[in-house]
């Protein structure tokens, strides 16, 4: 019989939670990643963009002479009937690398991470391939150099995926108030995540500004930016595969789920801010300005790419401004559109659109405002 059969009840629940625990120990890992690797290869992590805007991803050995260029770097293929992006009969989907990055989890300063793109074998960008369609229009308007910089929140659960991080499960924390920004045991939940996210951006060459706690406990916002044009979503959509990589090591769950938990508590959203040339010159304000004005006939449209759910979190309350409206101002963060106090006083600088969700696909939300702000 099995040790299991033969075990005592206690004993049973012991064996259950310990066998196999070897096989996901990071310092047996550690044993093999320490191996001296050959010098003319490496290995590259595709990652790409699912049906569902989740990331995935998955491993091959490249020539290193390939990684030199992303031109350089060879398409590959995986099966789009277990993403939702193709049938059974026909699942192949293209992957074609579009941006590198350093690998944090393979950290010999040879590995790499490339974000792809997707493609039908016949060359036409997937409906999911949100980047093809927001690169025709920041080539369009190149002349512009525009600038991003989004405010990704997002939220750590335990394993359960029902319990915010440092909650008692079942119940509620003290009310908001001392968790933004804060500091001490009895309200910072999940820093160690925070910071280790932050250092594997830093490393993989990601456009990382900052990050702080938010105000729901469990809640948490990095920056990235400034960003030019397209890039803005490359370095998002990594930092985004890189948070819930850094997340399985610590075995909690992210989500960016826009009203995690209802009631009386700080939804998660994912601010934009965008300026062009003219906007960031002297006199800029008065094109800050004129964006704002075009933005207002154009705000359904925006809330349509804004992410999913985004009318749980755009209530009026909570440093929202209503789904059904749209208003812009100065320093006002019950705007849609926040222009900082900063940007006034000097007569330039940028605008920070407060709609986007923290689950926005950052390719289409982007796009989105250089159209419209362009009159288009």
């Amino acid at each position: 019989r099995t040790p299991a059969a033969s075990a005592t009840p206690m004993m049973a629940e012991l064996l259950a939670q310990k066998t196999g625990m070897a096989t996901t120990d990071v310092d047996v890992l550690d044993r093999f990643m320490s191996l001296q690797m050959p010098t003319d290869t490496v290995q590259v992590e595709y990652v790409w963009i699912d049906a569902d805007k989740n990331t995935r991803s998955k491993c091959r050995t490249v020539s290193k002479d390939a990684t030199m260029s992303v031109d350089k770097m060879p398409t590959w293929t995986y099966d789009g009937s277990s993403t939702g992006q193709a049938p059974g009969d026909d699942s192949d989907v293209i992957l074609k690398p579009c941006a590198l990055f350093k690998d944090p989890f393979r950290p010999n300063g040879e590995n790499l991470l490339a974000l792809c793109e997707t493609y039908t074998p016949e060359g036409q960008p997937l409906p999911t391939n949100y980047r093809a369609a927001a690169l025709a229009t920041f080539e369009k308007h190149k002349s512009e150099e525009p600038w991003f910089g989004i405010e990704q929140e997002y939220t750590l659960f335990n394993v359960d995926g029902v319990t915010p991080l440092g909650w008692p499960k079942g119940g509620f924390p003290g009310p908001q108030g001392p968790y933004y920004c804060g500091a001490g045991a009895d309200r910072m939940f999940g820093r160690t995540i925070s910071d280790a996210h932050y250092a594997a951006c830093r490393y993989a060459g990601v456009k990382i500004a900052g990050t702080n706690a938010e105000v729901m406990p469990g809640q948490w916002e990095f920056q990235v930016g400034p960003c030019v044009g397209i890039e803005a979503g490359d370095h998002l959509w990594i930092a985004r595969y890189l948070l819930d990589r850094v997340c399985e090591s610590f075995n909690v769950v992210s989500t960016l789920k826009p009203k995690p938990i209802k009631g009386d508590w700080n939804g998660a959203g994912a601010h934009i801010n965008f300026s062009t040339k003219k906007m960031r010159e002297p006199g800029g304000l008065d094109a800050i300005y004129a964006a704002c004005e075009k933005m207002a006939p154009k705000h359904a449209e925006h809330i349509a790419v804004y992410g999913e759910g985004n009318e749980e979190r755009l209530t009026g309350l909570h440093e929202t401004c209503s789904i059904n409206e749209f208003k812009y101002g100065v320093a006002d963060r019950g705007c849609s559109i926040r222009i900082p106090r900063e940007t006034t006083a000097v007569g330039y600088g940028y605008l920070e659109d407060r709609r986007p969700a923290s689950n926005v696909e950052p390719y289409s939300a982007t796009s989105k405002i250089m159209q419209t702000t362009m009159g288009e």
